[in-house]
Formats: C-alpha cells, sequence, structure tokens
C-alpha cells in the first residue's frame, strides 16, 4: 500500500503545474509521510452540485491547479457535447489563497478546448459572476469561492447558460467527463486568447440593483457594514451610493479582502463571533441596521438593535421581511424556499394570493422555479432580482432590507415591530438549527442510521404525525439525504450539510398569537418547545 502511494505521489509531482504545491508534496514523499500521503491520494475530490469544494493542497483529494484544470477541462468536454461549441465561458473569482491562479487556468483549458473565455477583470461579488452569464450570452460560468469556508479551503462552482448552478444529471456528466482525463499533458493551456473584462458588465450589474427599490421609496436608514474580509465592500457601496441611501459606516478591520480572515475563525455572519467586531462599531456609530455579507457576498445578515443590545436577525426573520415588503410593493410571481426555510413564506404568500413553492436545499434548485419572483433561503441566501441573478445575492439583498428599515423609521417603527405584526398575523413561527461539525464522517452517517432505525414518536412531548425519509423522493422533490418530520405545531429536518462537514437539523414551531399583548408568552413558549425538541433530537441521533 505505502507503494502504491508513494507511485502516486510520484506521478502527480511529475505533471504538477505550481511550484508552490511541488514543494509541498515533494517534502511528504521525502518525509515519507504516509498519514497525509493516504489523506491526499486515498481517491479524489469528488465534483458534485456544489461543483468542487476543499482543503487548498497537493494531491487529489485537496483543491490545486491540476484538480482545476482537470475540472475545467471535464466541463469544456461536457459543453462541447451538449452543444457549447464555440461558446463563451465567463470566470469569476473571489480573493481566497489561489481564485486568481484557477480562475486563469480554468480561462486557458477553455480557450484551448475550442471555446471562448472571458474573466471578469478582479475579484468581485459572485453574483456578479451569476449576472454576467445571461448579460454576455454565455454557455456557462464558473465561480472560483469558498464561500465562507475557513481560510484553508477554496471551491469551483459551475453555472450553465441559465445563470443558474448545476443540478442532476449535469453534475454526474461532468464528473464522468472529469474522470476521463488522462494526464494533465494532453490538456491544450494556451498563454492567451481569452478576454479580460472591463467594468462594463460590472455597470450593468450596478445598474439592475436600482430596480430592485421603489422608485419613491425613503432612503434614509443609516447602516454599519462589515465585508468580512471578502469582495463585496466596493460593490455595495456603489449600489448604496447609486440608490442614495447614507454611506455606510465600514466595520475597517474587516474592509478590504485578506484570504486568511484574521478577525474571525469562520468567515460567516452565522458564526458565534463572526459580528463581534460589526457590533462593536454599531455601538460607536448607533446606526439603524448592522448589515454583513460574507466573503463573496453572495448572502447577506442583517442585524437590529433590541434592548439596547445588538442582534442578528435569523436568515428565516430577513426571508419573511423581505417577503412582507415585496407583497406590500404589489409583487406577482411565485414566492420559493428550500424545505429547511420557515414555513411562514408560505402563509404569507397564500395570504397575498400568490404561488408557492418549496424545494430542496441550495438555490440551484429556487432559482428554476418557474416564474420565481422572490426565493430565500435560511442560511442568510435572497433571489430579490431573479430576471437579473438567477441566485442568492448579498448586494441586492441589502438594499431591499434597508430600502425597508427606511420605510419604517419614516413611521416611527422598526424591523422588529413588522416581524411582531407578522407573528400575530400568522402565528409565531420560531426556528433554531442544531449543527455538527465533525471531524469523522461516519459520525453523520451513524446519526442519519439511528434515526432511520429508530424514528423518534414525540419530541418535546410534542407526537411525530409524519415521518418521511426524502431519499424515496416526494410527489414535489427529487431524493435527497434527509429525514422529515412533522409534528403538532411543529417540523424538523435533519440532513448532512452539502459543503461542509456537518450534520445539520432545523426545527421550527408555530405558536398562535391573539395579541401583541400575548407574544412575550407565545416566545417563551417558543423558546421552550425549540430547546426541548434539540435535547430529544441530539438524544434519538447519538450526536
Amino acid at each position: 500500500m505505502h507503494d502504491d502511494l508513494l507511485a502516486r505521489a510520484t506521478s502527480w509531482l511529475a505533471e504538477d503545474p505550481d511550484a508552490d504545491t511541488r514543494e509541498e508534496l515533494a517534502k511528504l514523499i521525502d518525509a515519507g509521510d504516509h498519514a497525509e500521503l493516504a489523506a491526499r491520494f486515498g481517491g479524489t475530490l469528488q465534483f458534485g452540485t456544489a461543483g468542487l469544494r476543499g482543503e487548498l493542497g497537493a494531491g487529489p483529494m485537496r483543491m490545486n491547479r491540476s484538480v482545476v484544470i482537470r475540472a475545467a477541462a471535464g466541463l469544456a468536454a461536457y459543453l462541447k457535447k451538449n452543444g457549447g461549441t464555440g461558446g463563451l465561458v465567463v470566470i469569476g473569482y473571489d480573493a481566497r489563497h489561489k481564485s486568481a491562479d484557477f480562475a486563469r487556468d480554468t480561462a486557458a483549458v477553455m480557450t484551448g478546448a475550442g471555446l471562448r473565455a472571458a474573466v471578469l477583470p478582479r475579484p468581485l461579488p459572485t453574483p456578479v459572476l451569476a449576472f454576467a452569464i445571461r448579460h454576455l450570452g454565455a454557455v456557462a460560468g464558473v465561480e472560483v469561492t469558498a464561500s465562507h469556508n475557513p481560510p484553508r479551503d477554496n471551491g469551483y462552482k459551475v453555472y450553465l447558460g441559465d445563470g443558474s448552478q448545476i443540478v442532476p444529471p449535469a453534475d454526474a456528466e461532468i464528473a464522468a467527463e472529469i474522470d476521463a482525463i488522462d494526464r494533465l499533458a494532453d490538456v491544450p493551456r494556451p498563454d492567451s486568447g481569452w478576454d479580460t473584462l472591463d467594468d462594463s458588465v460590472l455597470e450593468a450589474y450596478l445598474a439592475r440593483t436600482d430596480a430592485v427599490l421603489s422608485p419613491a421609496s425613503p432612503r434614509t436608514a443609516r447602516t454599519v457594514y462589515t465585508a468580512m474580509h471578502g469582495v463585496g465592500k466596493d460593490v455595495l457601496l456603489a449600489a448604496f451610493a447609486r440608490a442614495g441611501f447614507p454611506a455606510p459606516v465600514l466595520v475597517a478591520e474587516q474592509a478590504e479582502p485578506d484570504p486568511d480572515f484574521p478577525t474571525v475563525s469562520f468567515p460567516n455572519p452565522e458564526e458565534p463571533g463572526a459580528m463581534d467586531l460589526a457590533f462593536a462599531t454599531a455601538h460607536e456609530s448607533d446606526p439603524d441596521l448592522v448589515i454583513a455579507n460574507d466573503p463573496d457576498a453572495d448572502r447577506c445578515a442583517a442585524a437590529v438593535k433590541e434592548n439596547g443590545a445588538w442582534r442578528m436577525l435569523r436568515g428565516d426573520e430577513v426571508g419573511s421581511l423581505l417577503a412582507a415588503h415585496l407583497v406590500r410593493r404589489g409583487a406577482t410571481g411565485t414566492f420559493a424556499e428550500s424545505i429547511v426555510s420557515s414555513s411562514l413564506l408560505g402563509r404569507i404568500a397564500e395570504k397575498a394570493g400568490l404561488p408557492y413553492e418549496e424545494t430542496l436545499t441550495g438555490f440551484k434548485w429556487i432559482a428554476r422555479v418557474d416564474g420565481l419572483r422572490y426565493g430565500y433561503e435560511e442560511a442568510l441566501g435572497y433571489c430579490v432580482d431573479p430576471d437579473g441573478v438567477r441566485d442568492k445575492d448579498g448586494i441586492t439583498a441589502a438594499l431591499l432590507i434597508t430600502e425597508l428599515a427606511s420605510e419604517l423609521k419614516e413611521q416611527g417603527r422598526t424591523l422588529l415591530d413588522l416581524l411582531d405584526d407578522l407573528a400575530v398575523e400568522h402565528g409565531l413561527h420560531a426556528t433554531d438549527q442544531l449543527s455538527v461539525r465533525v471531524q469523522d464522517l461516519s459520525v453523520i452517517a451513524d446519526a442519519m442510521r439511528r434515526l432511520r432505525e429508530r424514528q423518534p414518536t414525540e419530541l418535546a412531548g410534542l407526537p411525530v404525525t409524519g415521518a418521511e425519509d426524502l431519499t424515496r423522493g416526494t410527489d414535489r422533490l427529487p431524493p435527497t439525504d434527509g429525514l422529515r418530520y412533522t409534528l403538532d405545531g411543529a417540523r424538523v429536518i435533519v440532513r448532512p450539510s452539502g459543503t461542509e462537514p456537518k450534520l445539520k437539523c432545523y426545527l421550527e414551531v408555530v405558536v398562535p398569537v391573539g395579541t401583541h399583548a400575548d407574544l412575550p408568552a407565545a416566545r417563551a413558549r417558543a423558546a421552550d418547545l425549540l430547546a426541548t425538541i434539540k435535547r430529544d433530537l441530539s438524544a434519538a441521533a447519538g450526536i
């Protein structure tokens, strides 16, 4: 086995085009570090519906130039087999380590394969790439990003010409083309021949951002903004300036792109501590709202002041607020969300007489809903301009939530007041998440198996009235690895994360509310139920 590992590593080393990973791998081979070699050469990074995502480093189980060149060559072969010969592939990238290299390699491979390639002018938000695909009439798009993953990760997200991320069976067909590539030397990679775009695509994107707002709406809400060391700052500031909002106060320590993300352990606004610097800035400048993007700016977080302290709004709260805002503005079309998001959206849509759809997790599914007008996912993803960007967009979502905060401010009200109104109108929909990050993926498989073998009959004293194994699919949903429990007044979904080594359990309870005076008691009841469901579910899953 050791000899086999060494042979694979030596063969990989011989064709690795990157001096950094060559040096790293040579040291591992010289040191005879079999455990580390096994971790890197024990398989290949799987290309799936999230494209590729993984830790940077040498070997087929890591993100590196060799892996990216193969992925690009596989995508090119797939496009040519599916009528894309001579078509344009547009490529964007974030500011992570190696992102620019991976983008350039992709452009070279596409050019060598007889496709046309165009690269965005510099690190820009993922939604700009998603917009550029349809704006330029491309047959596909690639975004080099690991979104909000840790600093040592990078990734490769693939879109087809409709501007949406790939879904089955395209992912498996591209993966098969990648597997068919034998030697890197067989992949033509010219030194030139692709275009580097100017700012006209970005200008066209920014021109569309204006359209998400009502022409006569007030623009008075003051914000604090953090880019979380990512690429959102310049585009968001430009969009806010065009809209006529007060210039956001920047969280200076996190304003500029930095691939090491020095001030946060995880550059995700949802992670504990990630918003601390933003809240400190807010205590000094006392804005109406705190806005955060994740590093590639496709997600948007919002925080508000409650009883003198700043708190993050949950993705479901922002999702419902934006929906209510769009309904009040007379929006028409389908409202959609993933199955793990709050059922409140369905109630809002139903009362407004609007079509409503549930999809599997991920914007690759939400963006494909017929007649989509608005889509959101609880993980801070919002699509408020599907005709422009068929993906989540943290820039336009930030504009829309700030417009809503401005309208409420003019009435002497806040986002929290509107959330109270929604709870009285539709019942208090309270959500929480039990999320377990693991080193060993078998822990997740064991938990899923345990729940399938011994299905809980009650959680928090609420009887389980329905249990679905989503691997079988439903009449509305294709198969996915997940479990959905319906309880009397609650709902639980358990699934492995598609992008991180996590088991995720999504909890929702619905407590009826008579009047505004009943809200404190309803909130206490909801918090108690969620805590008890979380405890009982942990025990049932053995986590």
